[in-house]
């Protein structure tokens, strides 16, 4: 009292309200922080189990669109899942899940964990149980199969008679994303055209030539000595710029070996300059008889490696020898040279006799006046027997190129070529013959010592690699020179068919001094392939029958090859180490 007294009635309660106010204040502020941040806090828990929850979903069918190989979803119930899960059931209530009806066709909710909280249990009265693994991989999906799901609906929806042709679609989409695309074929011209293709880049002709073939694709002809060509030797003789830049390889279909070697061929011959050793290594394997003309020419240096020089080297050398017929041939009849005639005029016709070819008087004619030309322009060796065999290999290479690929040269009816052809294959065989002899003239000189050392080197190597054999032929008084005379002399053209010959000159022609050194290995190699039956012969009188009628005619090119590697073998063997040969003769 004495304090309400002093102080008044009034202003005791206006203290007591103040205090009062205060306190109500603070505790209105206090409560409404308390609330706030409980209010976050239960926000914040919110927000963390709607994203526990979207985690849950988000690899289960029909939940979100997005599908990114990762963790699979929860599944309560597992070690370490049990409190996060109680946390959530305290927050939100018992988590729901999807799963199907049993009739598969609509979704139910489920509960998992009921009012007591338990993770596990039968999903039974809106309780849920553990999700078994088939389960989960039935609810279960990974982004990879995003694709597999297309393609299973789309087989429901198309009809069974397409479904082959959707797997082919398919097989193909799936080759192009892993295959190369196979290469183009150039429109116009197919296998049948790429012998056309290379000849019309590669060989080299004349301007103004006048028939070059009497039947080739794209060419027309008429009358008896050909027809006339779509375009002249000047104009074949170097390519065109869309030739030179294009690739060769673009006519073919998926090659095989002999493609592919026509391809190289074609592209280091239609070069600006020619890669003479690179020529020689792939020649050594054999030529494609489209570029085997232009090749030998090339191997022969009867043609420059520059392709801008070829065509006026030809017409040079076309003209010089027809001057040279000029010049000498009309001294056929004169008295010191009638001999020599006269015995060309005898052998002509002996060679190769069962090759119709040779038997037409046109062609016998042109060799007579090649082998005379020859002779007048080397008098140290004159001709000599066995000299008109080497001119047949490169006339029928050369005729080969100006008739169509399906017919035989050896049957060609030659009349049917224009006078110019025939000129043009009978100059450039002349030439190739004179690089030929520039190798071997010592064969053709006086008492041929040419001959004689292949002949002595032969024994030589014979008694090294088959020791049985060399005795064998000494027993029954088998001299060396009686029967490999003409081996050397002629070069093997009356033991092998033509077409073995020619084959054989494409790896001569590769080698240097091929017809000189490496025909002895070649002769080494033949010899002792028949060696077997050589020693099954007694007397000199069947030894010397059986190597002279060698069975050889029926040959082909892959018994060629297999020789020509023999003979390589002995060259690896023996060409760099003579000593070995020289050691053998003296013992």
């Amino acid at each position: 009292r004495g304090f309400s007294g002093a102080l008044g009635g009034g202003n005791y309660l206006r203290i007591a309200r103040t205090n009062f106010g205060a306190n109500e204040k603070k505790f209105t502020d206090h409560n409404a922080f308390s609330l706030t941040a409980t209010t976050q806090r239960f926000r914040a828990t919110a927000s963390m189990a709607a994203i526990d929850s979207k985690k849950n979903t988000f690899w289960k069918k029909g939940g979100s669109g997005t599908k990114i190989p990762g963790r699979p979803q929860q599944v309560y119930g597992a070690s370490g899942a049990a409190a996060d899960h109680m946390a959530h059931s305290k927050l939100f209530g018992p988590p729901v899940v999807m799963r199907k009806s049993e009739a598969g066709s609509s979704e139910v909710q489920a509960e998992v964990g009921g009012a007591g909280g338990g993770a596990t249990g039968p999903l039974v009265a809106g309780r849920s149980r553990s999700k078994t693994f088939e389960e989960y991989e039935r609810d279960t999906t990974d982004a990879w199969d995003d694709r597999e799901e297309r393609e299973d609906m789309s087989r429901l929806s198309v009809p069974a008679e397409l479904e082959n042709e959707l797997k082919q679609q398919q097989l193909k989409e799936t080759c192009s994303d892993s295959a190369p695309a196979p290469p183009r074929r150039r429109e116009g011209r197919g296998k049948g055209d790429i012998k056309s293709f290379f000849t019309d880049v590669v060989l080299p002709r004349t301007a103004g030539s006048p028939s070059l073939r009497t039947k080739r694709t794209g060419s027309t002809g008429s009358g008896k000595g050909g027809g006339s060509r779509s375009r002249s030797g000047s104009e074949r003789n170097v390519p065109s710029p869309e030739q030179r830049d294009s690739d060769p390889m673009d006519i073919f279909d998926p090659p095989d070996r002999e493609t592919m070697r026509l391809q190289k061929f074609g592209k280091l011959l239609a070069g600006p300059n020619t890669d003479l050793d690179e020529v020689r290594k792939l020649s050594w394997s054999g030529i494609p008889p489209p570029v085997r003309a232009t090749t030998w020419q090339l191997l022969c240096g009867y043609l420059p490696a520059n392709i801008d020089r070829r065509e006026d080297t030809l017409k040079r050398k076309r003209l010089e020898y027809k001057n040279s017929i000029d010049q000498y041939y009309h001294m056929r009849s004169d008295t010191l040279h009638r001999d020599t005639f006269r015995q060309i005029h005898i052998d002509v016709p002996r060679m190769n006799p069962d090759v119709p070819l040779f038997q037409q008087q046109m062609v016998q004619e042109s060799f007579e006046r090649i082998l005379f030309i020859w002779s007048m322009r080397h008098p140290a060796s004159g001709y000599v027997q066995g000299i008109n065999d080497l001119v047949t290999p490169f006339f029928v290479v050369f005729l080969s190129y100006y008739i169509s690929g399906d017919k035989n040269p050896e049957n060609y009816n030659f009349s049917q070529l224009s006078p110019q052809t025939l000129q043009w294959i009978e100059a450039d065989s002349f030439w190739c013959l004179q690089h030929l002899m520039e190798g071997i003239q010592d064969n053709y000189t006086l008492a041929q010592p040419g001959v004689q050392a292949k002949i002595i080197a032969l024994k030589d190597l014979i008694q090294r690699i088959d020791a049985p054999l060399d005795a064998h032929l000494a027993r029954n008084a088998v001299e060396y020179i009686q029967f490999s005379f003409r081996w050397m002399n002629n070069l093997l053209m009356r033991e092998f068919p033509l077409r073995c010959v020619i084959r054989l000159w494409d790896s001569y022609l590769s080698e240097n001094n091929g017809f000189a050194s490496f025909h002895v290995y070649v002769c080494a190699a033949l010899l002792a392939r028949f060696s077997k039956s050589i020693l099954k012969r007694k007397d000199f009188q069947e030894i010397m029958l059986f190597i002279q009628n060698l069975p050889t005619t029926k040959w082909k090119d892959g018994e060629v090859e297999i020789l020509l590697a023999e003979a390589y073998k002995l060259k690896f063997m023996f060409a760099d180490a003579p000593g070995h040969l020289t050691t053998a003769r003296r013992t």
